[in-house]
């Protein structure tokens, strides 16, 4: 059984999250951030099975959801995520009791570049788990056309923008916005539609240059065969983790293809969620 709550509002726009709470008193808990380019995605984007894993583990699970690009851009969407966790502070205790010291952030692509930014917050998370995540929004991969995504049937650039909507949006599925992202990445324009590159300064929202000393100990899990997100984005944290010296480890999935985490029976992922819950025990 689960628990909607909002914990950000804007005028008529309501942020929530899904509570999913475990039975243990003073639990950890779990923030999750979903995925979806920054342009899809609710607060109900979970596996469920990854939920009742971390259930019956003794961890509270709170999905949030986030405004969404293009209608928001990149700084208000880091916005929101920096308000989560000021909510999960001073708001969440009223309705739930968990373990205010062990607070972990976690997310899988979009949400796992999230995840990362929120390492480098003033009120940051005490660990932060990553799946397929990037943090570097300025790679040529997100840039440039994507060789992957143009073999799929060519979205043009009045569909995506009928696409958009008029005012801002914190849920929307993926039937309803795919095609703005893959017209984002078959043009390599993915960086226009989510931000405005020509009056941000958007190294200040890549995580693998904003590393320091006092970044959370971090979990990175990707797969070698990542057809959206290169492996190299979560190697390339890895190493500015390292000159840091922040306590981390990287679990490369063999084989492993974007979203490779839907597939609880995989022996592999099962085998990868072993390495999640012992890195929960161990911050």
């Amino acid at each position: 059984m689960s628990t909607t709550y909002t914990y950000k509002q804007l005028n008529n726009l309501e942020i929530k999250a899904e509570l999913f709470p475990t039975t243990q008193e003073a639990a950890p808990l779990i923030l999750y951030i979903h995925g979806g380019g920054l342009i899809w995605g609710t607060q109900n984007d979970i596996n469920k099975e990854q939920v009742e894993l971390f259930n019956d583990n003794g961890y509270h699970v709170l999905s949030i959801a986030y405004r969404l690009a293009p209608e928001t851009k990149i700084p208000k969407i880091i916005n929101d995520i920096q308000d989560s966790l000021v909510w999960v502070k001073e708001e969440l205790p009223q309705h739930l009791d968990f373990d205010h010291n062990k607070v972990i952030v976690m997310g899988n692509s979009a949400g796992g570049y999230l995840a990362l930014m929120s390492g480098t917050f003033e009120n940051r998370p005490d660990a932060i788990i990553s799946f397929y995540g990037y943090g570097n929004i300025l790679g040529d991969w997100y840039s440039t056309p994507s060789d992957y995504f143009n073999k799929m049937p060519k979205v043009n650039e009045s569909l995506a923008k009928q696409l958009i909507q008029k005012t801002e949006t914190a849920e929307a599925p993926i039937t309803a916005r795919y095609a703005i992202y893959l017209y984002c990445r078959q043009q390599g324009v993915w960086p226009e539609y989510v931000t405005n590159p020509s009056t941000t300064d958007l190294t200040q929202y890549c995580p693998v240059n904003l590393v320091d000393q006092e970044y959370p100990p971090t979990l990175l899990l990707h797969g070698d065969a990542d057809e959206d997100v290169p492996l190299e984005e979560s190697v390339n944290m890895q190493k500015a983790l390292d000159e840091h010296q922040v306590k981390n480890k990287l679990i490369t999935i063999p084989n492993g293809k974007h979203q490779f985490d839907e597939n609880m029976s995989d022996p592999a992922v099962k085998a990868a969620f072993d390495n999640v819950l012992q890195f929960l025990k161990d911050v």
